[in-house]
């Protein structure tokens, strides 16, 4: 089987990923070994396009089959905010206390608290081509005080549908099973194994 370029610089989204298709025995590489791609704007209006655009770039650089994510969360208080600029919130790129200190200003005074998370991932061939998407998403909703030291981002303030625990209190496993990235991952694996061969 070809190996997949996974087209993220996030930590918390590479750990994630790479767990989630070892499992398929899917064999995968970073950004890091691959200085060749470049920094990627992520111009999308929609998490799909921003992972389209990651993808092909990556597997343009690269010569390799690319996977591009891109994720967030949406808070219906917010009209979807923070949306696609979920890393950048704040303002800085990737800053999680920032942007959570600036979720929770936004929602001061608000009750409906209802939320989801969204992930969408595109296989990119090696001439550029998208090949193959899939998206997955979690709903639940925002909590007040932060808990659990699992996870990245927003985990420690979203408590997923039918559950008691934030997503930074679960096990990767439960996390796994559950989650937007999660559920696209086991959407595109078999995808993966198509094109990969």
């Amino acid at each position: 089987m070809k190996t997949v370029l996974l087209a993220t610089r996030n930590r918390g989204k590479l750990r994630e990923l790479v767990a989630l298709l070892a499992a398929a025995g899917i064999p995968c590489e970073s950004l890091a070994e691959h200085p060749e791609v470049g920094a990627v704007e992520e111009t999308g209006a929609t998490f799909d396009e921003n992972a389209r655009l990651k993808a092909a770039a990556a597997a343009r650089a690269s010569g390799l089959f690319a996977l591009g994510e891109d994720s967030g969360l949406e808070v219906d208080a917010l009209e979807g905010a923070p949306g696609v600029r979920s890393a950048r919130y704040a303002g800085a790129h990737g800053d999680d206390a920032a942007n959570n200190a600036a979720l929770m200003a936004a929602l001061a005074g608000r009750s409906d608290r209802r939320a989801r998370y969204r992930c969408a991932l595109a296989l990119a061939r090696p001439d550029g081509a998208i090949v193959a998407t899939t998206n997955g998403s979690c709903e639940g909703f925002i909590t007040d005080i932060p808990r659990g030291s699992g996870g990245f981002g927003y985990d420690p303030y979203f408590i997923p549908e039918g559950r008691h625990l934030t997503m930074a209190e679960l096990t990767p496993a439960e996390k796994a099973e559950l989650s937007h990235r999660g559920r696209a991952a086991h959407a595109m694996r078999p995808l993966l194994a198509l094109h990969l061969g």
